[in-house]
């Protein structure tokens, strides 16, 4: 089993997590993780299937918006009261 297709089912799993937290607590911080990991997940899934050659470039966008996604998430958290 390939380390891509281990992130590919972690990332998988961390996105229904933060899903399933939005939808009990209303948790916009867990929808961002959740939405960041989808982000992550797809970018696996690319490079998965071969296409991270050909679409290199759009792989890094999808990962930087990702990154974005997880660090509002945590500022708030961080920010919370």
């Amino acid at each position: 089993m390939s380390v891509t297709l281990i992130n590919l089912i972690l990332a998988v799993i961390v996105l229904i997590l933060g899903l399933w937290a939005y939808a009990r607590r209303q948790s916009r911080a867990g929808l961002l993780v959740g939405i960041a990991f989808g982000l992550f997940a797809i970018a696996h899934f690319l490079t998965l299937v071969g296409l991270a050659g050909t679409l290199g470039t759009l792989i890094i966008g999808i990962r930087v918006l990702g990154y974005i996604a997880a660090m509002v998430a945590v500022y708030r958290l961080g920010t919370q009261r």
